[in-house]
């Protein structure tokens, strides 16, 4: 009966091994994902802001609400209730208001007297000059339709999906 026994797994490792060898195995390449499509319309970081400033939700910022909404950021972010804060607390102000640290405006071109500290008299004024930017119609309100820019040309945003390469 060992001998049979023996005989067998003999016979039947090599032909199960063969067999093995033989059929190709599944397909291990998957197509990657496709890259996200090219954005056509976007928003600049100041724009998102002031839109987010409409405190009455009618789809319009006016000149008196975004006032108020720089005053009560300013505030948010000088706790000790300085008159001013350095470029790393705008640094925190940006994160917080415009999502990056790095998003414009930047501290340099808001402080304008270059002291290394704005005021909120001078984010005030650069975002008075946002505002009659973005106020494309010129009739002292700023809607979502103008705060948003069309780009064309842009390059494919990278998802970082690569497929299987790389992929352990």
């Amino acid at each position: 009966m060992r001998a049979f026994l023996a005989a067998t797994l003999m016979i039947a490792a090599p032909v199960g091994a063969t067999a093995t060898a033989q059929t190709p195995p599944p397909a291990a390449v998957t197509p990657s994902a496709p890259a996200q499509p090219t954005a056509t319309i976007v928003a600049e970081p100041a724009a998102v802001f002031i839109a987010a400033c409409d405190q009455d939700a009618d789809g319009r910022t006016t000149r008196a609400e975004l006032t108020a909404c720089v005053t009560r950021s300013f505030a948010r972010i000088d706790t000790a209730n300085s008159g001013s804060i350095g470029y790393i607390g705008y640094a925190d102000w940006a994160l917080l208001w415009l999502g990056d640290r790095n998003a414009l405006p930047s501290p340099f071109g808001v402080d304008t007297n270059q002291d290394n500290r704005i005021t909120p008299d001078e984010l005030q004024a650069d975002f008075g000059r946002l505002f009659d930017r973005y106020d494309v119609d010129r009739n002292g309100v700023v809607t979502r339709a103008e705060v948003l820019s069309i780009r064309s040309g842009l390059r494919p945003v990278e998802t970082g999906k690569r497929g299987r390469r790389g992929a352990r």
